[in-house]
């Protein structure tokens, strides 16, 4: 199959656009303090992070752009779906929210949205086989869920030259190189991150379409989230990305390259305004883009990435981080010339994005910045958890107020109340204090149906004496009485 039409071409757009600002001879730019873009909040939005917050974040970011000898760094932090602070520092470029760089491989969470979008529609099963969507692969038995939580074995890299620094193959050329002998793993075996399965998503995702992968990117994701500043291509301004050397901290610029058919898989530039726009979705996604529950589906996991330690582990497409008693929903991204980052803690809407453009970051990846100070916001401003009460305007009605009240399960009591804001039956435990309540919401069919923790899918149904009044309430044959007597 030839390259999609609907593909950029590689030198599209001006070839060599002027920086901010070159490189300075010596190969030594001065640490310099960083600057900050904080957004003026209205009546509406987030508070701005209090002076020590700043402090440590901004101080954060000049110490890693120093040891990690980065010519351009930004971070942005976002909150309740807007960017509240940016501290950047270095400057070759000068760092700017609007200034783009190389997103990399946080592009994977815009195939796999998209890829979960196809499945919500019906035009495909994530447990599909490979072979149904590309038929004659060799290893066409893998299933798309394999692929999208990198446990199908499948080795990391396509065939060829990097294909990350070099003019990308078509999917023809893509699918060829793909061989038995390509599984580093038994498939379902272990996590094993591979680029190459996210090549393969996107010809998923162009065959079940009908459309080039990133036509899809730009129509059902980046307008209608309004992300005008991410591009296929670099479009100005953007940062060059460069290698530093080791020795005598000189800057070789590194190609911009068309990844081709490997594009969904790290083509994609972004900026950090743009960036945070995309956090905020995955924080609290807009149900025209992507269903809220099958987002929650996406940030389940699937593998666990560091089986000594469980702090790591992939969703469907996904990255999954724990820090302490926090889970981290987001992806790193590099290519040659840059890293990236994005972390978002949802149960907050609080995350970090953030740039720099040097390849082999001294210190390492982008992300542990990201994480770092996404714990520091946390730690010093936690959002409001607790939501504030608000009367009702007027009393349920008596097929749920029949089933408020106390009830008993083995000599265990709880409170079963209701919630008129999100129309659920909250059911909270007296013993031990401080348990977190069930919540129990109606389907489809008018069934009151678990929403969270071990009920989380069960059914609650209530059962009536000859008269038809309520005398027990049975989940999935655990029966709850009135009278801690009961049986």
């Amino acid at each position: 199959m030839a390259p999609a039409t609907g593909r950029p071409r590689p030198g599209r757009g001006p070839d060599r656009p002027t920086d901010r600002a070159r490189p300075p001879e010596s190969g030594k730019a001065p640490i310099l303090a960083p600057r900050r873009h904080d957004v003026a909040p209205s009546s509406t939005e987030p508070h701005p992070l209090l002076p020590e917050t700043v402090r440590r974040i901004d101080t954060l970011v000049a110490q890693a752009q120093a040891d990690g000898r980065a010519p351009s760094l930004i971070i942005g932090v976002l909150r309740g779906g807007r960017l509240i602070h940016v501290a950047t520092a270095g400057e070759t470029p000068v760092p700017d929210p609007d200034l783009q760089y190389r997103i990399g491989s946080i592009s994977k969470t815009m195939t796999a949205v998209l890829l979960l979008r196809q499945r919500d529609e019906g035009r495909l099963d994530l447990d599909d086989p490979l072979e149904r969507h590309l038929p004659g692969t060799p290893l066409g038995t893998l299933r798309l869920r394999q692929l999208l939580s990198h446990v199908g074995g499948l080795q990391r890299e396509p065939d060829g030259d990097w294909w990350e620094r070099s003019a990308g193959s078509d999917l023809d050329t893509l699918l060829a190189g793909l061989t038995p002998d390509k599984l580093a793993h038994p498939p379902h075996h272990t996590f094993h991150y591979s680029n190459l399965a996210y090549g393969l998503l996107g010809a998923v995702l162009e065959r079940v379409t009908g459309q080039p992968w990133w036509e899809l990117v730009r129509e059902r994701l980046l307008e209608p989230l309004g992300m005008t500043r991410t591009s296929y291509q670099a479009t100005e301004p953007f940062a060059r990305g460069y290698v530093v050397h080791p020795w005598h901290g000189t800057l070789r610029e590194e190609p911009r390259t068309d990844t081709g058919a490997m594009a969904p898989a790290g083509q994609l530039w972004a900026s950090t305004r743009d960036l945070a726009r995309w956090a905020a979705f995955l924080a609290d996604p807009d149900p025209r883009v992507l269903a809220p529950a099958t987002l929650a589906e996406m940030c389940t996991p699937a593998a666990i990435a560091d089986l000594d330690s469980w702090t790591a582990g992939y969703g469907l497409g996904l990255e999954l981080h724990r820090v302490g008693d926090r889970v981290y929903v987001g992806h790193g991204g590099s290519m040659p010339g840059y890293v990236a980052t994005l972390s978002v803690h949802r149960p907050s809407g609080t995350g970090v994005v953030g740039f720099a453009n040097a390849y082999g970051f001294r210190t390492g990846a982008l992300s542990p910045l990201g994480r770092q100070v996404l714990t520091t916001v946390l730690d010093l401003e936690p959002a409001p958890a607790v939501r504030p009460w608000r009367p009702a305007a007027a009393p349920p009605p008596p097929e749920i107020a029949e089933l408020t009240g106390r009830w008993w399960w083995m000599g265990r009591e709880l409170e079963v109340s209701w919630d008129p804001e999100t129309d659920e039956l909250v059911w909270t435990p007296l013993i031990p204090p401080g348990a977190v309540p069930w919540r129990f919401g109606r389907d489809a069919t008018g069934r009151w149906r678990g929403r969270s923790g071990m009920n989380d899918g069960e059914v609650l149904t209530a059962r009536r004496d000859a008269t038809g009044a309520v005398t027990a309430l049975d989940i999935a044959t655990f029966v709850f009485t009135r009278d801690p007597d009961g049986d």
